[in-house]
């Protein structure tokens, strides 16, 4: 049975760029699934061109649209301090780090402008939002019913890539996707969930970090071969039935161990 059905039981799930690809299907099928949360909060850069999402929000009553820029720390105070009025004292059940750019060069057109950009918004940026909403997973970690980790208790989801793995990075791999700015983001976001995993064990707080698979988005392209509805339907499962076990763990959208 899909992992996903645990959902039901997961009183609030946040999406950061939610307002289009993976982000954007993560909030339909957590809405229309059959095992929706109690309020999904769907985070956009732009209230104005997320059409889509707000088309969502009128849809389903349990989605909430909340302004986040996640490079600007400002934005990030403010939007945890928007959701915390919101969730009171329940807290925050889950939050997936979902918003991510890839800015891609290779070897003779890599600058330090082009990694920084990459770099702020796929690594630092996931550890800024969780420290800023670790207030409210410590909430829902120490007065929800479950003492068991996962999604049901408190759980930060990074979503990162097959391509940020070091070790895979060799042979044929390493010839198709010479994206350095892209690539070292996602190894920099592996370290940062192991680092935070490490960090929010104590408060029994889950963190991981989760390759969708290469999917057809504005981002993946025309030539993946799994559609936004695949991909999610496996993340959503593997994320609905984590546990301790896959604490600090980086994983596949299938639920297999990827390598650092």
């Amino acid at each position: 049975m899909s992992g996903a059905v645990n959902f039901k039981s997961c009183g609030s799930v946040l999406v950061t760029g939610a307002n289009r690809g993976l982000g954007l299907q993560l909030v339909q099928s957590l809405a229309s699934g059959g095992f929706s949360p109690g309020k999904i909060i769907a985070t956009t850069r732009n209230l104005t061109g997320a059409q889509q999402l707000q088309e969502l929000a009128q849809k389903y009553p349990n989605i909430h649209i909340v302004t986040l820029d996640v490079v600007n720390q400002e934005s990030i105070e403010k939007c945890a301090e928007e959701v915390g009025q919101l969730l009171k004292e329940e807290g925050l059940n889950c939050l997936i780090n979902n918003a991510g750019i890839n800015v891609a060069a290779d070897f003779h057109s890599v600058t330090a402008e082009k990694m920084m950009e990459n770099f702020h918004t796929n690594a630092v940026a996931p550890l800024m939002i969780t420290k800023a909403f670790l207030p409210l997973l410590k909430r829902a970690a120490s007065t929800g019913a479950s003492r068991t980790m996962g999604i049901q208790r408190a759980a930060v989801i990074n979503m990162t890539s097959l391509l940020g793995s070091v070790e895979l990075n060799w042979g044929e791999r390493a010839d198709t996707f010479k994206w350095y700015p892209y690539r070292t983001s996602k190894s920099a976001l592996n370290m940062v969930s192991r680092c935070m995993a490490i960090d929010l064990e104590p408060d029994g707080i889950l963190c991981m970090a989760i390759h969708p698979g290469w999917v057809r988005t504005d981002m993946g392209g025309s030539q993946a071969p799994l559609s936004p509805e695949e991909s999610v339907a496996s993340v959503l499962s593997v994320i609905g039935g984590l546990t301790e076990k896959d604490h600090g763990s980086f994983l596949n959208f299938t639920g297999e161990q990827l390598p650092w």
